[in-house]
């Protein structure tokens, strides 16, 4: 009768362990506050290939995506494991930052940019009356991992009226 060796075993339980994890990460947490009239696209993802002076790790993917949200539209509240970079190309968004237990509110309009710190809890409102559209690069996020550029959160409940 074959017996496992220590090696086979730990190579074994680091397998279930890993598999463990990754359906831990993406599954949507209970309360998580879900998207309204906001549609994202990915317009492209690709494995990075060298080191630059940005921070980004090699090896891992930067995905790209436009996100379109009707007047009155959400994001839900949500962070990013490597954070992102937002550029508004039409209408206007507002977010709602959740910081130390208090909200912090920025408004921005097409033409401005801003980045979305990794790991941090924040939601995006269209607050105006025309569609916005916005172009979101996502850095650092796993391999080909579909959806794993965001994570939904539940309301943190620093932010009335979100």
């Amino acid at each position: 009768m074959h017996m496992p060796t220590g090696r086979t075993l730990r190579l074994a339980v680091t397998t279930f362990a890993f598999a463990g994890l990754i359906v831990a990460v993406n599954a949507a947490p209970a309360g998580a506050t879900p998207p309204n009239n906001f549609v994202g696209t990915v317009l492209g993802r690709g494995t990075l290939q060298s080191n630059g002076s940005l921070p980004i790790n090699g090896g891992l993917d930067i995905v790209v995506a436009q996100n379109t949200v009707q007047p009155g539209g959400s994001s839900g509240w949500h962070s990013h494991p490597g954070g992102a970079i937002v550029v508004v190309a039409q209408g206007q968004i507002t977010t709602y930052e959740s910081v130390g237990g208090h909200c912090i509110v920025t408004p921005y309009t097409a033409g401005q940019a801003f980045p979305e710190r990794a790991g941090k809890a924040l939601i995006a409102k269209n607050t105006g009356s025309t569609v916005t559209i916005v172009i979101a690069t996502f850095p650092n996020v796993p391999v080909g991992v579909v959806g794993a550029q965001r994570t939904d959160l539940p309301n943190p409940g620093t932010c009335p009226g979100v």
